[in-house]
């Protein structure tokens, strides 16, 4: 068909949008339109049909999966823009528009929400035309034979069944893709693979390796994959590893030490190392069940330090439990030269929670959930939002719980007027959920605007944290010479939010969690040696400062002849002398992470520039170093001593390609569908734990539309937040910069340190 095709240019008086995106093309008399994303050709329905399938509306034409979100966006814009004029010019009788305050009876009847309503019906999907089971001509059915030796070879006909064909239903109109996917899938079941695994960097190469040797393609026996292929996989990682070790004397390094269930009753520590080329996974070790001992972690970390090189080690970072920090306190005392910190995100994160529980905040946080869990455990309610909501769901995955809560808070606000127009819109009014009483509560809550002034205060209060969390989370950039930093504008945002003395709450709860941190040493030399910084600090802070990066060089630089030079060095950074004043040098504060700028502009001073270069590169957290679970190391029983080993080189390759995607540079976010159970962090918002599966029609979750391809990613955003840092730090009040505290706070890190 596709060779009687003639293209047929466009011309000028064609202006509706959905030209741009489609191909036209003559078949005799008949003219035809082609998706230039998909390649699926329509033999009628016009520009509209094609509109439709561009922007995902079920009914008259199948969803294009190929399509950029921008684009279906418009697409849904234009088309949502005539439904708009038609219901100006018809209202729906019954509507409600009113917005009233949200009060304890909608609360109530949300909490309320039944579990024995009416479905409502939504369209069926668009059939495919061809059985995902046909991959040939004649439109014979096969099945595949069993492959020796994994030889992949083509699918030889078999024995139709006498049985009526089921309708399959596939996406795409490609059968050789269907019936790929149905493979994939099959495999998927059988073996226990969650969806996400398609999220992996491994899996399209694995695809297009085998789609490249056509039929010829041999897959690999269970011998093949636990032997020499695993053999030359162990290979590579150490490789990769070896070349990561060459940093860390140029630059210093730090490890990380945390802890893992292993699933059978067994904690597991794992130990990374961080620089600033990436981290790797260095080891693991089991540990004591129950109660882990301050003496076993202290071993542990002896050993590990001891293994990547006492000289190499700047800071030791563990969580901060009592048995960590005291365990890391003990190598301090027997490695004075190596710092002790607890995890930073950590401290964030249980700043977040206590907000959380704030009353005036648990109360927005638990009506928001509420709405939430409604629209979770309604699947034509959940089509209807994300048909409004353009595919965008309302959870919004972050690195906690705490801050996928205020996180999700913040895209339920971006989304306020989507979720408004749809429980005002016709199809809204039509069902059978508006007119009982928890689709009233869930109308007023959504239409209320003191509940979205609620929202907007606590998202104004939570944000500059969420910020300051994903600076210290950061893949993309050693997060040591911004931490100060960030946190001073996170107390300044909170002031500046709350003009009374209210501010003070939320400022104790930062100070009382953030008290292990408040003065450490290696922060504020972090924010002292970024000279965006640093040159825009007045009076004491800057003194103050100067003093705690002494304490550093102190501890880091034991050999006094060096500290002396630095003590020097340390006068013409402060005072801006020689290549510091170059006008270059002074332009390239703002525009030049820290470490380049240091590198360019250090070579007078070497003795400085290195200790620089060698705190910037260090990170404050180990959120974003944690490694999955790895299913290895659940296997229960005795093994012998070789398939122990194995286990152990598999663990150790699992972690590093782990490790490896997360600092790359070509890494995609990956697509996270809310409803998932893989994702915990969404449970409180998706999950209604007074619904049972069995008040549920069968399948129900069938009839689910998905979410788009693109609308939800989890992971950290691309966004860079120390970029908003910004200088200027003059409210002596936030740091508190007084000396007697000052000298005090000093004198017990040094105690412990």
């Amino acid at each position: 068909m596709a060779s009687n095709m003639e293209p047929v240019p466009l011309t000028s008086h064609k202006h509706d949008p959905a030209w741009k995106h489609c191909d036209m093309f003559k078949t005799g008399d008949r003219v035809q339109l082609k998706c230039k994303y998909c390649g699926k050709i329509f033999k009628g329905g016009g520009i509209h049909r094609i509109k439709e399938h561009l922007a995902g509306l079920k009914g008259n034409a199948a969803t294009c999966l190929r399509v950029q979100s921008d684009v279906r966006m418009q697409m849904l814009e234009s088309l949502n823009g005539v439904a708009v004029k038609k219901r100006k010019k018809q209202k729906p009788s019954g509507e409600m528009t009113s917005y009233g305050n949200v009060g304890a009876n909608a609360v109530d009847r949300l909490n309320n929400i039944g579990i024995d309503e009416e479905v409502l019906p939504i369209p069926e999907r668009v059939e495919h035309e061809v059985d995902v089971y046909t991959d040939r001509e004649d439109g014979s059915t096969f099945k595949s034979r069993y492959r020796k030796k994994g030889r992949v070879r083509k699918a030889i006909a078999g024995v139709a069944s006498d049985a009526a064909p089921l309708t399959m239903l596939g996406p795409c109109t490609n059968t050789i893709s269907n019936s790929v996917h149905m493979a994939v899938g099959r495999f998927f079941i059988d073996v226990g693979l969650p969806a996400e695994a398609v999220n992996s960097a491994y899996f399209q190469p694995m695809v297009d390796a085998i789609a490249s040797n056509g039929t010829d393609a041999v897959v690999p026996s269970y011998h093949d994959l636990s032997s020499w292929v695993l053999k030359n996989i162990v290979y590579e990682t150490r490789n990769d590893v070896e070349q990561f070790k060459g940093s860390w004397e140029r630059t210093g390094c730090t490890v990380l030490l945390d802890n893992s269930n292993s699933g059978n009753d067994k904690n597991v520590v794992n130990f990374s190392v961080y620089c600033s080329e990436g981290t790797i996974f260095f080891r693991s070790a089991n540990i004591s069940v129950g109660t882990v001992s301050t003496d076993e972690l202290y071993g542990l970390l002896k050993e590990t330090v001891e293994q990547v090189g006492i000289k190499n080690v700047v800071q030791v970072i563990t969580r901060g439990d009592d048995q960590y920090s005291n365990a890391g306190k003990k190598l301090v005392d027997t490695y004075p030269s190596i710092f002790w910190s607890p995890c930073a995100s950590h401290c964030i994160d249980l700043m977040l929670q206590d907000i959380g529980e704030l009353p005036v905040v648990k109360v927005i946080l638990d009506q928001a959930k509420l709405i939430s869990r409604y629209i979770y455990s309604n699947s034509a309610v959940l089509n209807m939002i994300r048909k409004h909501t353009h595919g965008v769901d309302l959870p919004d995955k972050g690195f906690t719980q705490s801050s996928t809560d205020f996180m999700t808070l913040r895209r339920m606000l971006n989304l306020r007027h989507k979720l408004q127009l749809m429980v005002t819109s016709e199809e809204w009014m039509a069902s059978p959920y508006s007119k009982k009483a928890e689709g009233f509560a869930l109308l007023d809550c959504i239409t209320s605007q003191s509940f979205w002034s609620a929202c907007t205060s606590v998202t104004n209060l939570t944000d500059p944290l969420l910020r300051l969390l994903k600076i210290v989370c950061s893949e993309k950039k050693p997060a040591m010479g911004f931490v100060y930093a960030g946190l001073y504008r996170a107390k300044e945002a909170i002031k500046k939010q709350l003009v009374t003395t209210e501010y003070l709450v939320y400022w104790n709860i930062i100070d009382c969690r953030w008290a292990q941190l408040k003065r450490h040493p290696l922060h504020a030399a972090g924010f002292y040696l970024n000279p965006k910084f640093f040159y825009s600090l007045e009076g004491d802070a800057q003194l103050y400062t100067r003093s705690l990066v002494y304490d550093c060089i102190k501890k880091l630089v034991p050999d006094p002849t060096i500290q002396d030079k630095l003590m020097k060095e340390t006068a013409s950074y402060h005072g801006c002398l020689g290549d510091f004043g170059r006008k270059m040098a002074i332009r390239a504060r703002d525009t030049s992470p820290p470490i380049d700028w240091w590198l360019v502009y250090g070579g007078a001073c070497p003795n400085l520039s290195r200790l620089a270069i060698r705190i910037l590169s260090q990170t404050c957290s180990l959120v974003q170093h944690k490694p999955d679970q790895i299913p290895v190391e659940s296997i229960p029983g005795r093994k012998n001593i070789f398939v122990r080993q194995r286990l152990d080189d598999m663990a150790f390759v699992h972690h590093n390609m782990q490790m490896k995607q997360m600092f790359s540079a070509n890494k995609e976010e990956e697509n996270v569908d809310p409803i998932a159970s893989e994702h915990t962090n969404i449970a409180e918002w998706v999950v209604d734990d007074t619904i049972s599966t069995e008040i549920l029609a069968p399948s129900e979750w069938m009839k689910i539309d998905p979410p788009f391809a693109d609308a939800m990613h989890s992971g950290p955003d691309t966004c860079d937040y120390t970029e908003d840092l910004g200088t200027g730090f003059d409210d002596n009040e936030i740091f508190d910069w007084n000396k007697e505290s000052g000298e005090e706070t000093r004198g017990n890190n040094n105690d412990t340190q």
